[in-house]
Formats: C-alpha cells, structure tokens, sequence
C-alpha cells in the first residue's frame, strides 16, 4: 500500500476547499484528521455499542457513515492511516504531527518541510506534486562516482593446464602410478 502525503494544517477544512475541489477534479482523494481534538457527540446506540467491545459500531444514513471503534492507549499514525485513508493521495492533518506545514495564502498555498524553506504553489501545482511519491523531500545529493582502482594484472587460471594425453589407437593406457614401458 501506499503511504498517503501527510499535511499538517493549522485551520478549519473550510480554508482548505479550494486545493480539495482541484485535487478531486483531478482524481486524488484528500482525506481530513483530527488528531486529539474532541469528538463529537457520538449517536447514543452507537457509544453504547463501543462500550460493551464491539469491533467497530456503524450507523449509515443521511449521505453520510458515522463509524465508532474503540481504542485503547494512544492512537498509532501509521494504523489510522491503513485503517481510514487507504488510497487518498494525501492526508490534511489538524494536530500534532511531524509533517510538512500547509499554509493557504492569497491566491495559493506554502508547503514548509520539515526544515526547509517553504514553498509556494497554485493548487494545480500542488496538486500534480502530490502525485510525485517524494514531492517535499529535499532533492537527494548524486552519490559519488566510485574511486577509480589501478588496474591489476589479469588472473589466469592457474597452472597451465596439460592436455589429456590419449593413448594412440592399439596403446595401452598406462596404470596411475605407473611408468609407461620403454618402446623398443
């Protein structure tokens, strides 16, 4: 699977709806979290449901699905993304996480890495960058050629390799170990 762009945004998904609309109408999916904020009132069936262990309690309708799992200890990043955002081209995260700075500004965005400067985009630029798998880390310094080595004689193979000595046609092939009779 892969791993979606993770964003960290400061405001509210409506100051984001312009980069959503273009990222839609180009055929990614955006996908929102809120990390540690509060959430909402639940439907009671559904918080009595999560109460007693279920798995997961669901409740459809209205154009939208409301889903409640129960959690224990803190959330893992990487479970909620398989869990929740498989196949979103990014994830706009509110809340503490190490991922690069989205800024909306007049007319565009700013993408700050994570210790670098930030960027300036339009939303069809930032949205054909999020295409790109490595679209905010810093450009990958060329690995060194490698040195050159002095050139070594060639290896042969060894000991110079003896024909096979046949014994010519009516000869006797003499025994290992064994000197061949004089001829006479």
């Amino acid at each position: 699977m892969k791993a979606p762009h993770l964003l960290r945004v400061e405001d509210g998904p409506q100051r984001f709806a312009p980069l959503i609309e273009a990222a839609r109408a180009e055929g990614l999916r955006v996908g929102w979290l809120d990390l540690g904020a509060p959430t909402a009132p639940v439907p009671e069936p559904l918080e009595s449901a999560a109460g007693l262990g279920v798995l997961r309690a669901v409740s459809v309708g209205e154009g939208r699905t409301v889903a409640v799992k129960p959690v224990q200890g803190v959330p893992v990043l990487k479970d909620l993304l398989r869990e929740h955002f498989r196949g979103c081209a990014v994830v706009l995260v509110r809340g503490g996480v190490e991922a690069p700075l989205l800024t909306a500004l007049e007319g565009g965005w700013s993408v700050a890495p994570l210790n670098l400067a930030a960027q300036r985009y339009d939303s069809a630029a930032l949205v054909s960058a999020l295409r790109s798998p490595h679209s905010w880390a810093p450009p990958r310094p060329k690995p060194a050629p490698p040195p050159e080595e002095p050139e070594r004689p060639r290896k042969g193979r060894g000991r110079p390799r003896r024909g096979r000595v046949r014994p010519r046609k009516g000869e006797k092939r003499p025994r290992k170990g064994k000197t061949a009779p004089p001829e006479g």
